[in-house]
Parts: structure tokens; C-alpha cells; sequence
């Protein structure tokens, strides 16, 4: 069998894996580049390989940068199953339409500027439509469900713990020799502390494990110290009478946030002052959220009943569908908490939110993930003075804070135990969906185990024999 790493390679987004077993081809996740808006664009419109040969997909979950290409892969010729879970092709649904709505807006402002400058128009890489088409090639499965996608694989997904409906994918099959072997592919890996999902599931019997770093440089804080930090954030914007302005992923990282706030409302710790979610998107996925109460945690199931809720219908959140909605916000003088979508900060009400509250020394912008290179997300992190906003100019006054504990993602010591749990039968660790720095520090503490493999931190294109 043989791997070809084709995105997530040495970079955190795009992560796109193909798997060819005796004539027949498997592509594991399909999802969008995030970058320099050139590049992404020439690399997420043109595969690397023929979409009409892939006889079968398996999504690990639904984030943009597993999923985001789908629809451009049956436009071009995918004509067979996407096996997922059940919360996954639901989240699917909501977010690819999301992406094609915005991807026919952003090419809209491009053209305006191409045509200024005598270049001709570039069409969207999907629209709205495509995503819909997409949808019927949805296959769902049930965590530990087994089935075969293409023959000789054997396939199951088990529990990441990452988003709701996430996955890890595992592989088994005959290598030429006839021996059975096991490839393990994590996806994202889920935090251990974690609210409202189940842990994710540790690898067993694993021959090769393909395994993100993204933050494996470092381990997390405790979910608890984060969460002491995000009080306080809060507390001293309040107090000086600021809004807190978070730019969130729609799917994940926003609903922990509303669970987090809520209990600490409860609690008396923060005052009571209106939580508002942003985001059409968001707001879909908390419904969604709701819906799928079979991937929540025993102790999210005691907070729904001591509050005698509806699954996480907190009382305290006010959700956003409409334009008129998310301009009033503005309009808004007491302080307030705002999260909205993008996550990093590159397209999405957003934009708009910190364009009229970024020169505001009362205001804080509360960073909570990971920020790719060249977005804006990342330039407010590295607190810049100066950046563009639509185009404008705007400076900064407002405070950055940047919180990384809060993150879905394991830290270092998550991703060693990850690893370590198969020790006893792994032959090799392939590492991706992670910067450089990131890969060679947890390959520094995986060292540190001399019974484990030495892992190889793939390169785009790069093919393994398994």
C-alpha cells in the first residue's frame, strides 16, 4: 500500500492524503489551503491528481481544512462515496455552503480590482451550488462501524474528540507479504480536559500512525488555568467598560466558548452582560450541536441536567443570523462579549466587528487559536500596531490577548501519549499538520522514548511504501 501526503505537509491547513492499494485509490480528507490569497487559490483550484480515479473518500471531520474542497473535487469528476460520521456530513452541510457563499462574495471583490487593472475575471473555485451537489455523495457511518471503501481495506472510525463528529480513521489491511498490518490516521486529536465532547480514542495495534503536531512544540495549559485566564480577560474589559471581540471557528471553539461563559455566569464569575454569537454559521452549528447529543461527555450531560436544559440552550447567549442584527451590534455601548466567525480573522462579519472596535483602548481582542502565516488573525496576534482591514488602514488601540489553552487541539504532552499508546506495535510515526518548529520539538521529546520509531515529518508530495 502507498501514502501520498499531499496537503497538511509541513503546513497547518489543506490536509489531503492518498492511499493506493492494489490498482485502487482512497483520498483521506479534501480540504482547503489557506494562505497568500494567490497561491491558495492556484493550489486549492487544480488537484494533484485526477478526481475521476479516487474511488472513495473518508472525511475525518468537517473544518474547512479537512472538508473545504469537496465540492471542487465532484465539479471535477468525483463521482463515489465520502464516508463520515453522522455529525460530520451534517456539519458538512452547513460549512461547505458556508465556504461557497464565500468564496463567490470574495471573487466578486477580486474581479472589481482585476478589472481595474485590465486583468480578465477568475471564476469561484466552487459556489454555493456545488456544495449543495455535493452533499448526495455523503455516505454516513457510525463510530466503530466497520466497512470497505475500496477492496482490501478494511476501515472503522473511532472517536478524536476534536469537533463534534470527529474521527480518527483506522486501516487495516494486507501488505504484499500477506501480513496484516494497520495504518492509524488521527485527524485532529481532541483534548483529554476538554467540555461537552468525549475524549478521543487512543491508538491501538498500530503498525504506521499518522498523527497532526500542530501544537507540538509545547504542552497546553490546564483547561482550568485558560479558562482563570478567559475570566479575567473578560473581567478588566468589562470593568473598563470594553467589548471583548473573539474571533472563534464557527464549529468547535465556539460552542466551548458559550459553554464556558455560561457556567461562569452562573457562577457569579463574570458579570452578566450579553454573550453574543455572530455568525450564521455558528449559530447553525450550535443547533447542530444540539442535535447530536450521542458525542457529548458524562459531565456535559450532568451540566444539561442540573440546569435542566435542552441539550446547550444556554439562557444567557443571544445568536445572530441577519445583517441588520450584526450591524446593531455596533450601535452597542455597554460592554458585551462578541464571537464571530472567521477564526482566522480572514473573511466573515468579523472583519466588520473589529474594523469598529480596533482603535478603541477600551476594547480587547481575545485570540484563542492557532493563526496561520499572512492573516490577519496572525498579525493581531503578533500584536501589529498597523493592518488592513478591507483594504483600510486601521491602528490599534485596542488590547490583544492571546489564550492558548483554550484549544481543541492536544498540546505536546496529549500527542505523546497519543503515540505512546501503541508503542508496542508501531513501525513508523508520520507527522503532519504542523509548522516546522512544532514537528521537530515533539520529534525532540518523542526521542526521548527509545522504544519508539523516529518520526518522519512528511513533505508535500512525499509517497510512502506501508
Amino acid at each position: 500500500m502507498k501514502l501520498t501526503v499531499f496537503g497538511a505537509a509541513r503546513t497547518v491547513t489543506g490536509s489531503m492524503h492518498l492511499i493506493e492499494h492494489k490498482g485502487h485509490k482512497l483520498l483521506i480528507d479534501c480540504g482547503t489551503f489557506q494562505g497568500k490569497r494567490d497561491e491558495a487559490y492556484f493550489v486549492n483550484l487544480h488537484f494533484p491528481f485526477d478526481p475521476r480515479e479516487i474511488e472513495a473518500m473518508i472525511l475525518s471531520h468537517a473544518h474547512i481544512d479537512h472538508s473545504g474542497n469537496i465540492p471542487n473535487l465532484v465539479k471535477q469528476g468525483f463521482s463515489s462515496k465520502i464516508y463520515a460520521t453522522d455529525a460530520t456530513e451534517d456539519l458538512a452541510d452547513i460549512m461547505l455552503r458556508d465556504s461557497g457563499h464565500i468564496q463567490e462574495n470574495d471573487i466578486k471583490y477580486i474581479n472589481k480590482k482585476r478589472r481595474k487593472r485590465g486583468e480578465r475575471a477568475l471564476e469561484p473555485i466552487y459556489t454555493q451550488r456545488d456544495a449543495i451537489e455535493a452533499m448526495p455523495f455523503f455516505q454516513r457511518v457510525w463510530y466503530q462501524q466497520k466497512f470497505e471503501p475500496i477492496p482490501g481495506l478494511t476501515v472503522h472510525l473511532v472517536d478524536a474528540g476534536h469537533i463534534l463528529g470527529s474521527a480518527a480513521i483506522v486501516i487495516d489491511y494486507q501488505d504484499d507479504q500477506g501480513s496484516q498490518k494497520r495504518l492509524w490516521f488521527s485527524g485532529d486529536i481532541g483534548r483529554f480536559d476538554a467540555p461537552i465532547l468525549r475524549d478521543p480514542v487512543l491508538p491501538t495495534g498500530a503498525d504506521t500512525l499518522m498523527m497532526e503536531c500542530t501544537y507540538g512544540d509545547k504542552p497546553h495549559e490546564q483547561m482550568d488555568d485558560a479558562y482563570d485566564e478567559f475570566i479575567d480577560v473578560i473581567k478588566r474589559t468589562v470593568k473598563r467598560g470594553g467589548k471583548v471581540i473573539v474571533p472563534a471557528f464557527a464549529v468547535g471553539r465556539t460552542q466551548n466558548l458559550t459553554y464556558f461563559l455560561s457556567q461562569a455566569i452562573d457562577d457569579g464569575l463574570i458579570p452578566d452582560v450579553p454573550v453574543v454569537v455572530d455568525s450564521p454559521l455558528a449559530v447553525n452549528a450550535s443547533m447542530l450541536y444540539r442535535k447530536h447529543t450521542e458525542c457529548f461527555d458524562d459531565e456535559t450531560w450532568e451540566f444539561i441536567a442540573e440546569h435542566r436544559m435542552q441539550g446547550l440552550d444556554f439562557h444567557n447567549v443571544i445568536y445572530t443570523r441577519s445583517v441588520d442584527e450584526s450591524k446593531a451590534l455596533n450601535e452597542w455601548k455597554e460592554p458585551m462579549i462578541i464571537i464571530s466567525a472567521s477564526g482566522m480573522a480572514e473573511s466573515g462579519r468579523i472583519l466588520h466587528h473589529l474594523k469598529n472596535n480596533i482603535e478603541d483602548g477600551r476594547n480587547t481582542i481575545l485570540i484563542v487559536s492557532w493563526q496561520a502565516p499572512d492573516t490577519l488573525g496572525r498579525r493581531l496576534a503578533d500584536r501589529d500596531r498597523k493592518v488592513k482591514i478591507f483594504g483600510e488602514e486601521y491602528y490599534r488601540k485596542a488590547e490583544v490577548v492571546t489564550i492558548g489553552g483554550l484549544s481543541s487541539h492536544a498540546g505536546q504532552s496529549g500527542l505523546v501519549e497519543y503515540a505512546l499508546a501503541s508503542k508496542d506495535s508501531l513501525k513508523q510515526i508520520i507527522l503532519f499538520h504542523g509548522e516546522p518548529d512544532k514537528a521537530q520539538a515533539l520529534m525532540d521529546k518523542l526521542a526521548e522514548y527509545p522504544e519508539m520509531p523516529v518520526p518522519v515529518y512528511a513533505e508535500k508530495g512525499q509517497e510512502f511504501d506501508l
